[in-house]
């Protein structure tokens, strides 16, 4: 298990040691992992201190999605309220693709918890000038399907956000 994911203790530590990279539209889910992500939406805090549970269940959202369980991820997403749904929604609808609901959804999103960090490590890992979701799901929109190298780097920009949206909520459900 590598440093990072250790830090999500041993049930989501796991999970989130699988290196994927998720398509930018809906992929295949995982079956191999379903029972797994069961159990850890029933209990993976069970040995955690939480502080927050809206931030939880958000966790959970963004946990299914990772995994391309974008139906049971939009379940989660869509029961909580914007402040910790809106964000996992908006992705959601963007890799289904559903580019004009994925925009509302982002446009729900008060404050952009990950934004400045996404934008760095886009440029960084991928190559990538992330400016705004928005811009995001029109490039999404754009390349997906297409096999160009570009495709894969905003694939890569999107693993990047996920990651970076899990640690968050987290990091806010057990502080």
């Amino acid at each position: 298990m590598s440093a990072i994911s250790a830090d999500f203790g041993p049930v989501f530590g796991s999970l989130l040691a699988v290196e994927r990279l998720p398509e930018l539209g809906p992929g295949t889910s995982a079956e191999e992992y379903r029972v797994q992500l069961e159990e850890a939406a029933q209990s993976g805090f069970a040995l955690a201190v939480v502080r927050q549970p809206l931030a939880a269940k958000a966790f959970m959202a963004g946990l299914w999605l990772l995994f391309d369980f974008l139906d049971e991820s939009h379940d989660v997403s869509q029961s909580l309220p914007d402040e910790w749904g809106a964000y996992w929604h908006g992705i959601m609808h963007r890799r289904e693709p559903d580019p004009g609901n994925a925009a509302y959804w982002f446009r729900r999103v008060r404050r952009n918890p990950i934004l400045a960090s996404l934008q760095e490590a886009a440029g960084e890992s991928a190559g990538y000038d992330y400016r705004d979701p928005f811009s995001f799901i029109e490039d999404c929109e754009r390349l997906r399907g297409s096999g160009k190298e570009l495709e894969k780097r905003l694939r890569i920009v999107q693993q990047t956000e996920i990651r970076l949206l899990l640690k968050h909520d987290f990091n806010v459900a057990t502080e």
